[in-house]
């Protein structure tokens, strides 16, 4: 059984952006980390060339997470397969502070980068567009420990699930078996219903919603909006 914990996790809130998502499902608010710099400014340089505006949630997964950043979804034909769409650069992952403990979990609402699999990307690196919002579920002590177990192997021992992990994915929930290997660098803090009504749609055999569900418009919320 994995080992507990008890000093590692604590949330991070240091944050000075927001990003608003105007979707054809509603708006959704991301708060963007300041300790995840590489992958913040990332998102902001293309947040700010309007780089989202007009893409898909391409991939939905009920009870799990809502995918876009597809560049390629933007004018793709009803049913089309979508996900292969990326920029010409990935960027250096973001799982633990200078003590080696885990920034940020994959808690409900959480906001990560996704990326290629282990075989082709050893080192786990962000690609440079895709992103998903987690939404999960809640999870026993038993099946956490069992996660946990796995997680910890996964990252060489460097994530354990810890007491405050143990609390996190009981009550509130997530996708814990994520932690350490896709870097977090925001979280939705305003309407997170919206994400929950998006990760129930119908979708395809390829996870695409059967309805649209398209980012009309992502930009920066200045301090005087």
């Amino acid at each position: 059984m994995v080992a507990l914990v008890v000093a590692a996790y604590v949330p991070m809130m240091a944050q000075s952006h927001q990003v608003k998502l105007e979707t054809t499902a509603g708006n959704i608010v991301l708060t963007l980390y300041d300790d995840t710099p590489r992958h913040r400014d990332n998102f902001l340089k293309l947040v700010g060339e309007q780089f989202y505006d007009s893409l898909l949630f391409h991939r939905v997964i009920k009870n799990f997470m809502i995918q876009g950043g597809d560049p390629t979804s933007r004018h793709a034909e009803p049913g089309a397969m979508l996900g292969n769409g990326s920029l010409d650069y990935t960027i250096e992952s973001e799982f633990f502070d200078a003590e080696g403990h885990l920034l940020h979990p994959h808690q409900r609402g959480a906001v990560a980068m996704a990326r290629e699999g282990d075989r082709s990307n050893p080192e786990r690196r962000s690609g440079g567009c895709q992103f998903y919002i987690v939404w999960g579920r809640t999870y026993s002590t038993q099946q956490l420990y069992q996660i946990g177990d796995k997680v910890e192997e996964q990252t060489d021992h460097r994530v354990k699930m810890t007491e405050e992990l143990l609390e996190l994915y009981r009550k509130t929930g997530g996708s814990p078996h994520l932690d350490g290997q896709y870097t977090v660098f925001a979280e939705v803090t305003e309407d997170l219903d919206v994400v929950e009504r998006i990760q129930q749609v119908m979708v395809d055999d390829y996870d695409r919603p059967i309805d649209d569900v398209r980012i009309l418009r992502a930009y920066e919320i200045k301090k005087d909006q």
